[in-house]
């Protein structure tokens, strides 16, 4: 009996190790080992394939790190106008996608995504979208909104692979670009509208 009472006193003290890392924190620690580091990536999954991604060159730059926001421009192809930007609020995390004209000036649409409901796991944050994606990504004429069901998220396998992701829940719409993260890119030139 003695011997149980142990046992369950140890689980106990190692079950409230206050060093333990939450999933929130191992997620955000990890990305931060990939700060002034450019990839490459590939689409591995559109349901809606564009002109403006098929065939052209795609990097990620983790490029700007602060205590609680990082940037990461995505460029693809010429193109330098996205930026992923993720904000750090406590055990959550908020996506916000950054749009710029080659003048440096915001999109009509931009700023749209969303924040996590919970400390979701260490490889995987979800970002369902927020009021204010459903305010700036208005819907096509005569269409209901959708931008409301959108759901984006983030794979960081560390030592693997970084995967950015779109599915629009309620139909088909799904959008995959994964880069590898094993190997480091020539980091491309500053995104459109930034300053250094």
């Amino acid at each position: 009996m003695r011997r149980i009472v142990g046992l369950s006193m140890l689980g106990l003290l190692f079950a409230a190790a206050p060093n333990a890392q939450s999933p929130t924190d191992t997620f955000w620690s990890e990305l931060e080992k990939l700060c002034g580091k450019a990839y490459a990536g590939a689409i591995v999954a559109d349901t809606s394939p564009s002109p403006d991604f098929t065939g052209k060159a795609m990097v990620m730059h983790v490029r700007s790190c602060e205590p609680n926001r990082i940037r990461i421009p995505f460029m693809v192809g010429e193109n330098r106008s996205r930026t992923w930007i993720l904000t750090r609020k406590g055990d959550r995390i908020e996506l916000k996608h950054d749009h710029r004209h080659e003048d440096g000036t915001p999109d009509k649409v931009t700023m749209y995504g969303g924040s996590s409901s919970n400390p979701g796991e260490p490889t995987r944050q979800f970002f369902p979208a927020d009021e204010e994606t459903t305010r700036v990504v208005a819907p096509p004429a005569g269409r209901a909104p959708s931008a409301a069901a959108n759901v984006w998220w983030i794979d960081l396998v560390p030592g693997e692979h970084f995967s950015y992701n779109l599915r629009r829940l309620g139909g088909d719409r799904l959008f995959t670009v994964k880069f590898d993260i094993t190997k480091e890119v020539t980091a491309p030139p500053a995104p459109w509208g930034w300053k250094d």
